[in-house]
């Protein structure tokens, strides 16, 4: 269980700005890929948020892998898993 301690200074959620700052990208391809449910991201009304957990696991499997993490076999993982757990009617 994650204590206040712990959480202090780190955001549960970047800006979109912040999070393609953090991955040295340009906040538009950031929003395509969320457009494009290729990242994840919450919408609140007209902005999105991005969760911190999203951008470590990003680095974390590309420094798992040694090599370049292919994003778009990702964002196809994360369709198919959506589309599993809407014909389900289940959590992913």
């Amino acid at each position: 269980m994650n204590s206040n301690a712990e959480s202090v200074g780190r955001p549960t959620f970047y800006t979109v700005r912040e999070a393609a700052r953090i991955m040295r990208c340009n906040p538009s391809t950031l929003y395509r890929a969320i457009r494009e449910d290729a990242f994840p991201a919450v919408r609140v009304r007209t902005r999105y948020v991005v969760p911190a957990s999203a951008v470590d696991k990003l680095a974390a499997d590309a420094s798992e892998s040694g090599g370049c993490v292919d994003v778009a076999r990702m964002a196809a993982e994360r369709r198919t898993a959506n589309e599993v757990a809407r014909l389900t009617g289940g959590a992913r």
